[in-house]
């Protein structure tokens, strides 16, 4: 009997993660779900939403800029769930403000989530899949602003960016192990960020080609795909996802 295919997904407690989620449990797979402490009602929620699926569950919490922390939740996912077959660090903040009015300490936690936050989550799966061999799927959260920089979103761009190249830089590196590393890169999906300046999100939504805003199940179909067997040609691409605001 073939064993169940596990996947991770970090920021999972709501909006595109606890999509995600869902999506990967839907397409089969045991999910371990990870968020801060401060979401575990949202978080317990999602591994409920899972096991209504039909799959196991894990959960465990960290903050994705502590490598300890972030080490312990595929330490946790694979003593649950039996190992790790992809791994998605979809955890991510934003923050609209113009560069004169970003403080150093707002850029630094920019950076510590949004971009140390994928390597270390990369990281500590890249040991599990080599310790268990097999190859594996990293996966990763990039945005429509990692090819094209958003002026109110300074440090989230460069984040991001920084991001596309990891995915490249890694890519690399592990194909030889069989490892796939591509991340998806969405438009203006409908969130929690974007409703706090409701006419900035309709003026972009306005822009989109395909005339609505993403919904973050628009952008669970993308790592669907890069979950799945058909994207296992596929590596060091960061996909835009966006309703054609951007063509690359």
């Amino acid at each position: 009997m073939t064993s169940p295919r596990v996947a991770l997904v970090t920021g999972a407690a709501q909006g595109i993660g606890r999509a995600i989620a869902l999506r990967l449990a839907s397409d089969g797979f045991d999910v371990a779900v990870s968020d801060l402490p401060h979401a575990e009602e949202a978080l317990t929620r999602v591994r409920k939403e899972v096991e209504a699926r039909g799959r196991r569950a894990a959960v465990a919490f960290a903050d994705v800029s502590d490598a300890a922390q972030v080490a312990r939740v595929v330490e946790t996912a694979v003593a649950e769930l039996g190992r790790l077959d992809v791994t998605v660090a979809n955890a991510g903040v934003a923050k609209l403000e113009s560069i004169l009015d970003t403080t150093p300490e707002s850029w630094d936690l920019t950076f510590a989530v949004n971009t140390r936050g994928v390597f270390l989550t990369w990281q500590a799966a890249a040991r599990q899949y080599l310790a268990q061999g097999g190859g594996g799927k990293l996966i990763g959260a990039a945005s429509q602003a990692a090819h094209r920089a958003a002026a109110a979103l300074p440090a989230y761009s460069a984040s991001k960016w920084a991001v596309r190249g990891l995915t490249q830089a890694a890519a690399q590196e592990f194909a030889p192990h069989g490892i796939t590393v591509n991340s998806y890169a969405p438009g203006i999906v409908n969130t929690p960020l974007w409703r706090e300046v409701p006419e900035v999100f309709q003026a972009l939504v306005d822009t989109i080609p395909l005339g609505r805003a993403q919904e973050p199940e628009d952008v669970a179909d993308l790592v669907s795909f890069f979950a799945s067997p058909a994207a296992g040609y596929l590596t060091g691409q960061t996909v835009i996802a966006d309703g054609g605001m951007i063509f690359s």
